[in-house]
């Protein structure tokens, strides 16, 4: 472990093995690190913060910090962190806002400069948020998400595995699996055809999910009808299933 002299680190704080503290950096009471984290220098991480291993901490992050709930009522809150994480300059992530309400980060996310993850939020694995992207409190990223630059999530949205979102834009309900967002406020385009196929979707799940798409979106039925459809023409397909579950279990809706 090593620890710069100009760090201020908290004598209950619990550091893994191989944990780097850089210059100015500020390490609270509650705060639990995994083995090998590294934070460069000026990083603030505080409140009942669990990292896990190998996360990267780059200048001025403020980690853990205390909800911007106004419902806060001073209660010890957590933030739960996985493995591999890396979060760019000025990142900040918030805690759950109740003690029974916590803030979950996954493993092998990338938040870069300026990101915002609010309060209850969840973040699946492999997702990335790109500069300026911002989390409202109590949303869902799935995982394998793509948030583009300046893009902003409402509050108790969610937003579907593999999806992505173009920049600027504003999301106001769900966003389903497979697609991409855009505009303000935002429309599902397409399916994300390109980060499917990076990630080894098969050009033959890419076509049903395409005909699944043109089926949700068809401008002469309604959702229930069209999920109808979908479960009898493509039920079948486990990527068609993701989609129709998802939809069904929205709570805010679809983006239409």
């Amino acid at each position: 472990m090593s620890i710069h002299p100009t760090a201020i680190v908290s004598p209950k704080a619990k550091l893994g093995d191989n944990v780097e503290v850089g210059p100015y950096c500020i390490i609270g009471d509650n705060v639990k690190i995994g083995d090998n984290c590294r934070l460069i220098h000026h990083v603030n991480i505080e409140g009942y913060s669990k990292i896990g291993a190998h996360n990267l901490f780059h200048p001025f992050c403020t980690i853990g910090t205390k909800t911007q709930d106004l419902k806060y009522k001073g209660e010890p809150t957590w933030l739960i962190m996985g493995d591999h994480n890396e979060f760019r300059e000025f990142t900040s992530v918030n805690r759950g806002t109740s003690p029974e309400e916590k803030t979950i980060i996954g493993n092998h996310n990338l938040f870069l400069t300026y990101s915002h993850v609010a309060h209850n939020c969840e973040v699946g694995n492999h997702c990335i948020l790109s500069n300026n992207g911002t989390l409202g409190g109590h949303v869902i990223v799935e995982d394998y998400v793509i948030i583009s630059g300046l893009a902003a999530v409402h509050q108790f949205c969610r937003v579907g595995q593999h999806s992505m979102i173009g920049g600027c834009s504003k999301i106001v309900q769900d966003v389903p699996p497979y697609f991409i967002a855009d505009g303000n406020p935002a429309d599902v385009r397409a399916v994300n055809t390109v980060g499917l196929q990076r990630r080894g979707f098969t050009e033959e799940q890419i076509a049903l999910l395409r005909r699944a798409r043109r089926t949700l979106y068809d401008a002469n039925l309604n959702t229930s009808q069209a999920l109808t459809l979908l479960e009898e023409e493509l039920g079948a397909n486990p990527e068609v299933q993701v989609l129709i579950n998802f939809v069904r279990n929205s709570q805010r809706g679809i983006i239409r």
